[in-house]
């Protein structure tokens, strides 16, 4: 386990391995930037999405297509703001949250969008296992054991590299919507009714809450984290010309891939009407009914199988990408690598365990209601991820000529309202039904809690940036008499310290602090530790982390003194900002050195949350160098 400097890039092991510019123009050009998208799409198939489709298309025919193809179309609205995020500022949605926010309010991020992660992979280990079950009749219990084996198979893709990988998700999406292009073509549905389908009609209660349903599922959290990486994977030019083509080339792919996933929604719902709601079958609302209906009803004996195949190609796919998106969002908000096996076996368990004991316990008749609670966590995260997204993109110091206009704002907006609502709705319903007397008393104080905190939460991740905006705007308008310039000596400081990070601007900062101080100066080299050992024994830890870092801070302070320069190289343990403060202190420095790291705007959260702090805390002068 290893701590990643901030510098590092999102998904370093893939970041700009695809050469835009190898092919300079032409399909080939075009086709370097298609396939982020489509690793994306497959959160829209994944098996959570297929039980709101089905009971749709079975209860209410083709009447709910119209809401399939507005969700449809509020995900490319979120995605394309997703990418141009990843393409022009070249940061994932998780490290963008990381440099805005506080870290009190990052962690909590981090805790919703790991349980969004987990919550996805339980619907695929689900319905994988399902799939498996429907397919060889294998108990689910066992289908569920043997999704472990697909842990290896995201380090056996990373091999080969993101195009390889790319193409093996792009394979798994052709055999969804193949399976499910032959599976109309036996329905043989009424085309004169689908095509009405597509026109907004008034909704029963019963048919309002489905279409909240389909939704509140449509937009799935994790994929505004994956987009925001997966572009980077792109090496592409920073001049303006190379970035508008980057931005109309992965709107293209968006719009492509997303119309795909959209094919695959509608077919199981065009598919539940014509072969359920048609028969007066509308109670099927389960996976396994309709499995086991459609060979009767349709006449043939392929299409069950299509349909299973399907099933564990949706299941398959989105956990490779539900893997990349743990990896992203634990490396943007904490900044720590653990190996690529070790994460997905993490991931995997967290999903599996749940399902095992629920499948032990209660039997497989409640895998319905375990599909519906992960729906409901992945609601709860939704508008923790859309928000913030729509902050950054908004940000015309950050994004300069490519901000989004007003009514591309607006639209955004408009969406994340609409989304919000929903999912709150669909939780504080859940909610109301422990409330109203069915529940513990002890469940109904968590719930109470959970409530204010996400209040909290809610809150300021949406109206922090807006205050700062307004704070920043204030100081710039505030001006003051000119004072007389009566004293501008500049003094040589005699003890220096300077924070190193161990990144390329150590060099930078080193060489600062030399022009500050003089022939007899005394130079503080500082670096902490962040560990895992540093943060349990303190000065105690030496593990291979420590050693290193050690090593390195020793390896500056030999060069150093070989140029004559008196040197001491101190480190401090977990707590940056307390070790840095009691280091200068304890050295007795009369000036500060620290990097920061070109954080646009407001942004100077990560080392500008340990600038702010430091600054406070000491009374000696701190000089900012930006790295």
């Amino acid at each position: 386990m290893e701590r990643v400097h901030h510098s590092e890039k999102s998904l370093s092991e893939v970041h700009g391995t695809v050469d835009t510019a190898k092919h300079p123009r032409g399909w080939k050009r075009f086709l370097a930037y298609i396939g982020p998208a489509y690793l994306v799409s497959v959160g829209y198939m994944d098996p959570g999405n297929w039980a709101t489709d089905l009971q749709g298309g079975a209860k209410f025919g083709y009447q709910l297509i119209w809401v399939l193809l507005m969700s449809n179309l509020m995900a490319l609205l979120l995605q394309s703001l997703s990418a141009r995020l990843g393409i022009v500022r070249r940061r994932d949605l998780a490290q963008a949250n990381r440099e805005l926010y506080p870290p009190i309010v990052n962690f909590c991020l981090y805790v919703l969008a790991e349980l969004a992660i987990a919550a996805t992979d339980l619907a695929e280990v689900l319905g994988m296992a399902i799939g498996i079950h429907l397919l060889t009749g294998m108990p689910i219990l066992w289908g569920v054991v043997i999704t472990v084996l697909d842990t290896f198979l995201l380090l056996v893709l990373q091999r080969y590299g993101i195009r390889k990988m790319e193409a093996f998700i792009i394979s798994l999406v052709a055999i969804i919507g193949f399976s499910f292009l032959a599976e109309i073509l036996l329905a043989k549905p009424d085309m004169g009714e689908v095509v009405k389908g597509f026109v907004p009609t008034a909704l029963s209660e019963e048919a309002l809450y489905i279409a909240v349903g389909i939704i509140g599922a449509t937009v799935m959290p994790h994929n505004l984290y994956l987009h925001s990486a997966l572009v980077q994977t792109r090496k592409i030019g920073t001049d303006k010309d190379s970035i508008k083509r980057a931005l109309r080339f992965n709107f293209i792919d968006s719009a492509v891939a997303l119309n795909a996933a959209f094919f695959v929604n509608a077919a199981i719902l065009v598919l539940a009407a014509t072969a359920f709601y048609a028969t007066g079958n509308t109670e099927v609302a389960r996976i396994e009914d309709a499995h086991r209906l459609l060979e009767p009803l349709l006449g043939s004996s392929l299409a069950p199988a299509l349909f299973a195949i399907a099933l564990i190609a949706a299941g398959q796919s989105s956990t490779v990408t539900g893997t990349l998106a743990g990896q992203i969002v634990m490396e943007g908000y904490l900044r720590l690598r653990i190996n690529p096996w070790l994460r997905r076996l993490l991931t995997r368990l967290i999903a599996i365990v749940p399902a095992v004991i629920v499948i032990y316990v209660f039997g497989d008749s409640e895998l319905d209601n375990l599909l519906v609670f992960s729906q409901v966590i992945l609601s709860l995260q939704l508008g923790f991820a859309v928000i913030p997204l729509i902050h950054f993109v908004s940000d015309k110091q950050a994004m300069g000529e490519f901000v989004i206009g007003w009514k591309t704002k607006a639209a955004a907006w408009l969406v994340a309202i609409i989304l919000v609502f929903l999912n709150v709705r669909l939780v504080w319903m859940e909610s109301l039904q422990v409330m109203d007397g069915s529940g513990h008393s002890w469940q109904k104080i968590i719930i109470v809690i959970a409530w204010l905190l996400f209040a909290w939460l809610f809150l300021t991740m949406t109206f922090l940036p807006f205050i700062r905006k307004q704070q920043a705007k204030a100081k710039l308008s505030l001006h003051v008499d000119a004072a007389p310039l009566a004293n501008l000596a500049v003094p040589q400081y005699a003890r220096i310290a300077v924070a190193l990070d161990f990144t390329a601007g150590d060099e930078k900062l080193i060489a600062h602090a030399l022009a500050q101080g003089g022939p007899d100066s005394h130079y503080t080299l500082i670096h902490v530790v962040e560990s895992v050992s540093a943060g349990y024994l303190g000065d105690a830890s030496d593990d291979y982390e420590t050693q290193k870092d050690l090593q390195r801070l020793e390896e500056y302070a030999t060069q150093l003194r070989a140029l004559n320069y008196t040197v001491t190289v101190v480190a401090g343990y977990h707590q940056r900002v307390q070790e840095i403060v009691r280091i200068v202190r304890e050295a007795e420095a009369q000036l500060l050195i620290m990097g920061a790291h070109r954080h646009r705007g407001l942004k100077d959260y990560l080392f500008g949350e340990t600038i702010e702090s430091v600054r406070h805390e000491l009374e000696v002068p701190v000089l900012i160098v930006n790295v």
